[in-house]
């Protein structure tokens, strides 16, 4: 079998995990840049998509090359139309394709997608089969435009993007396929899950220590991924747990307990880069801190020029990230309050600005133990 990325990947690896919402554009350049995870992905779209020829998704699979190894996450439930993307997504030249049979949003799992797919092993196979078939279609000379119900209009642009590939990855190359899931349905089910899912030989199985029942609610159990990874320890697919892992440390510790091939790191790099590596800095130093809000406006800065300027409230998505980079900082609760209220880029570099200004005050009040987070002192400074 040809060498793919995840056999080059450094051991432990530790990855970007997908994050509906999250992990857009602008949130993998930055997390790439200073983080250096050695995997991201996009957030996952919709297969039926290219059915309805929404041009909204090339937005969704926009990526720099700063972010390779770069992973297209998709859902779905039927599978000729995952061989049909996976097509379209090996002219954008992903690096890798990933299977969403995790997400719990009820919107999803009623049609047989995301986690629902647990109760479906037999047609989870053959969803992993056919986008495996539609990768090895591609490398043998297949095209999104030989496909006859693809829409015109995203030919077009699918091959505007691939004529501006650098050449190594408009070239015929495997792309590996992998699988996102969790460690069960209404309970554990391990055993049983992931064998059906090894069938198929997937490049990766990254598993997210929840059951779709519990949602994002309890803590991840990582003796059930411990379980996955000692089921799949005689294949060739390398496991990933992810689930509530907050510190470069703890990724390590898990990764080497449970006997894994990586960590994928969700929640924890939210606002925090950093996780990704071992000389993380230290947020109780304030000028970590301050290094976080510069971060901060480069994300938005990218965000904006991703999203165009013309569509403020296209803008909303950032805030959130905003809010996690404030953390921790003198007067956390008011800056956060003015920088979720801010359309752009130049308010949010605006708001940093004042913020600035004023933090050696901030600073001297700290040393004199008084409160850093009192409204009348940071609002007449920030507004």
């Amino acid at each position: 079998m040809t060498e793919t990325f995840w056999d080059r990947a450094p051991r432990p690896l530790l990855g970007l995990a997908p994050m509906d919402g999250v992990t857009d554009h602008a949130c993998r350049h930055v997390q790439k840049k200073f983080g250096r995870p050695a995997v991201v992905y996009t957030e996952f779209v919709a297969v039926e998509r290219l059915d309805i020829g929404d041009a909204g998704m090339m937005k969704d699979f926009l990526y720099d090359e700063s972010q390779r190894p770069i992973i297209a996450q998709i859902y779905g439930h039927t599978p000729d139309r995952f061989r049909r993307m996976a097509v379209m997504l090996c002219e954008l030249g992903f690096d890798g394709i990933d299977i969403n049979m995790g997400c719990p949003a009820a919107s999803i799992v009623h049609r047989g997608s995301g986690a629902g797919l647990i109760r479906s092993p037999s047609l989870a196979q053959e969803i992993v089969k056919a986008t495996q078939a539609g990768v090895a279609a591609w490398q043998q000379g297949a095209t999104l435009r030989d496909d006859a119900d693809a829409p015109a209009h995203l030919v077009a642009q699918v091959e505007a993007r691939r004529r501006a590939l650098p050449a190594a990855f408009q070239a015929r190359r495997p792309i590996p396929v992998s699988v996102k899931t969790r460690i069960g349905y209404d309970a554990p089910q391990v055993q049983e899950w992931v064998p059906r899912l090894l069938e198929s030989e997937p490049s990766a199985i990254a598993i997210h220590g929840r059951t779709l029942a519990q949602g994002y609610r309890g803590a991840a159990s990582w003796d059930e991924i411990g379980a996955a990874a000692h089921v799949a320890r005689q294949s060739k697919t390398l496991i990933l747990g992810n689930g509530d892992v907050l510190s470069h440390q703890e990724a390590l510790q898990r990764t080497l307990h449970y006997g894994l091939d990586g960590v994928l790191i969700g929640r924890g790099s939210n606002g925090n880069p950093f996780i990704f590596q071992p000389d993380t800095p230290d947020r109780s130093h304030l000028q970590d801190r301050y290094l976080h809000l510069r971060i901060a406006l480069e994300q938005a800065r990218v965000h904006e020029a991703w999203i165009s300027k013309q569509n403020p409230y296209r803008f909303l998505s950032m805030r959130k990230h905003l809010g996690w980079y404030a953390r921790a900082v003198p007067g956390a609760s008011t800056l956060r309050r003015a920088l979720v209220e801010t359309s752009n880029a130049g308010e949010v570099e605006r708001v940093l600005e004042r913020y600035f200004a004023h933090r050696h005050a901030w600073e001297i009040a700290r040393e004199k133990s008084v409160s850093t987070d009192s409204t009348d002192f940071t609002d007449k400074n920030l507004n």
